[in-house]
């Protein structure tokens, strides 16, 4: 399922670092604007412990498969890219092109990283970014408008006057430096003239503090204006410390890893706990298969029906879709596998308007 999130934020957040850390590809990293000129893209496994206790009763003879993230590192953006300014129209075409969006905040002092604006003041800094793409959607709602009161003088097209409803209210927002998400739309007619515009400001967005090694566990000043500044926003905040996270990564066992969490004062890596906020934020989940063969996540969308989600592992498995074995997660773990779950009636028997759950254990069967 190739959903991506983009990282983005001013030049020398720590948005490349971040990146590095969270995939193999390693996108450049320096202390000057613009390093990365070309959009880096990484398929980041998703961290699931649900799938170690899988194992660890299953013994597959494949081993256990993780599910996937695309995370997608954009050059940073500067004031006047939606002028063009700092190659922005390349970077503001490849935000477009992802599905939510990693916002990195600098909320960190150092004397030796240079910030693009001359001093650290993060809740500035996102209000540059928002600024500038406000600007963009703006250019496309006004043209938008223009196309569809044509279209609706015209021909009479009831879709154009419903999706003109919809831009005259994103252009209120957006002209009073408001993003399109907050618009609050009125039925699902609306939602869904909505989604042909592609806004940049109404994709799902996660801000991400990054702090200085001392301030990893307990936030600072910085992330405080952050929380208060998105306080009306739908978003997440999350802090981790990318300098941090970057020593984690280049330690090679679980056991090391651990150990230099436990120190810090953590139970988790900022990277795991970002990664699997990235695969919430685009509205995804993870159902699982569990046998002697192999113990596999699979992704689907939130909402997604069985007979959907049996086409994530082969099209013939949706096409010729019967029905589908559910065993809830909990009770495979504590009956200890299939068969006894079988036995104590906990394996229910599920149709094509089933909708699965996050954790699902699913066997589909089916006839083509």
């Amino acid at each position: 399922m190739s959903l991506q999130c983009g990282i983005v934020g001013l030049p020398n957040v720590g948005k490349s670092t971040l990146f590095n850390c969270l995939s193999n590809a390693k996108a450049q990293s320096a202390n000057f604007p613009f390093c990365t000129i070309e959009p880096n893209v990484g398929v980041i496994t998703v961290p699931d412990e649900r799938l170690i206790k899988l194992g660890e009763i299953c013994h597959p003879e494949r081993g256990v498969i993780p599910t996937t993230v695309e995370i997608v590192d954009i050059a940073g953006l500067v004031k006047g890219a939606s002028k063009g300014e700092g190659l922005g129209n390349k970077f503001l075409a490849n935000i477009r092109e992802t599905d939510a969006i990693i916002h990195v905040l600098r909320c960190f002092d150092d004397e030796n990283v240079v910030h693009v604006d001359g001093s650290v003041d993060p809740v500035r800094d996102k209000e540059i970014i928002d600024a500038e793409l406000q600007l963009k959607d703006l250019e496309t709602v006004e043209s938008r408008i223009q196309k569809c009161e044509k279209a609706a003088k015209a021909g009479g097209d009831k879709f154009a006057k419903l999706q003109l409803e919809v831009l005259v209210k994103y252009r209120e927002a957006l002209s009073q430096g408001k993003n399109a998400r907050t618009v609050e739309l009125e039925n699902k007619e609306q939602e869904a003239a909505a989604k042909d515009l592609f806004l940049l400001t109404n994709k799902p967005v996660m801000y991400v503090c990054n702090v200085d090694e001392g301030s990893a566990v307990t936030g600072n000043e910085y992330v405080e204006q952050v929380r208060e500044a998105v306080k009306d926003e739908d978003a997440q905040v999350l802090v981790l410390a990318a300098k941090i996270e970057s020593e984690i990564a280049e330690l090679e066992s679980y056991e090391e890893r651990q150990m230099f969490l436990e120190e810090i004062g953590l139970q988790e890596s900022g990277v795991n706990r970002l990664i699997k906020a990235a695969y919430a934020l685009l509205k995804l989940r993870t159902f699982l298969t569990a046998g002697s063969d192999e113990v596999r996540a699979w992704t689907f969308r939130e909402g997604m029906k069985a007979p959907q989600c049996a086409g994530v592992i082969h099209t013939d498995f949706e096409r010729g879709f019967i029905r589908a074995e559910v065993i809830k997660y909990d009770d495979f773990v504590a009956l200890g596998g299939e068969a006894q779950c079988r036995a104590a009636g906990k394996l229910g028997i599920e149709g094509k308007d089933y909708l699965v759950q996050d954790g699902d254990i699913m066997h589909f069967l089916f006839n083509v």
